[in-house]
């Protein structure tokens, strides 16, 4: 059954991978195993919700302090994560409903053979014009990174700067501005997640880690959303 929301672009930060698999006397690795499950199914949430963009905080610029042997097995979570996605992409070719999946972030920063993977996902994905939802992957991200890039590219220009032509310059110029921010976990902060896309964005922090979250939760946050009074700085 679908469920219809008035949200145009939902952002998550999905904390709790390690203190969930902590919780359960699992390692970490397997608490990014279940994370990426969710993330899975939470995709199908999205699309079942009507929602046109959804942008996930996979992996940021500082995940890359973690240890050596953790960030192996995150890409290699990647790599298997691309697996999959490569045998939906015929089933949706099929499907009433459409769905694009788009990476922003310093994609060189990854191994060659990741990059060249995440490029032909993203043509491939680019066959679908005109989809019912767009979910973006942050990889390698960081809100600062991304506007510290946009202001070389800038003074590169030589050319006086308006906000919508600086915007042209951001990795995120394709996604609209955050209409909600969902962190799991219980941690109260955005932890440079696109800075310059949330500066209006309702914020909304849920005690659960993120592998424990289910569809009912997703359902409370849509509620969540609508029962909020949007300002906008009126």
């Amino acid at each position: 059954m679908e469920h219809k929301s008035n949200i145009q672009c939902l952002g998550f930060i999905m904390d709790g991978n390690r203190r969930w698999a902590k919780a359960q006397g699992l390692s970490s690795l397997e608490g990014h195993k279940k994370g990426s499950e969710v993330f899975a199914d939470s995709i199908q949430w999205v699309r079942d919700a009507n929602i046109p963009h959804a942008v996930y905080y996979a992996f940021s610029t500082e995940n890359w302090n973690r240890s050596e042997s953790e960030i192996n097995y995150l890409m290699d979570l990647f790599r298997a994560w691309m697996d999959k996605i490569e045998e939906k992409i015929g089933e949706n070719h099929k499907a009433a409903k459409k769905i694009n999946i788009k990476v922003i972030g310093r994609v060189k920063d990854f191994a060659e053979d990741i990059q060249t993977r995440l490029h032909d996902l993203e043509k491939k994905n680019a066959e679908f014009s005109n989809p019912d939802t767009t979910i973006w992957v942050a990889l390698s991200y960081g809100g600062r990174a991304e506007l510290i890039e946009a202001v070389n590219l800038a003074v590169k220009n030589g050319e006086d700067v308006t906000e919508n032509s600086f915007e042209q310059l951001l990795w995120s110029k394709d996604i609209p501005d955050l209409d909600m921010i969902v962190r799991t976990s219980g941690e109260q902060r955005l932890s440079n997640f696109l800075t310059w896309r949330s500066v209006y964005s309702e914020l909304h922090f849920i005690e659960k880690q993120w592998p424990a979250l289910t569809e009912a939760d997703f359902k409370d946050i849509l509620l969540e959303y609508e029962n909020r009074e949007r300002r906008r700085g009126a």
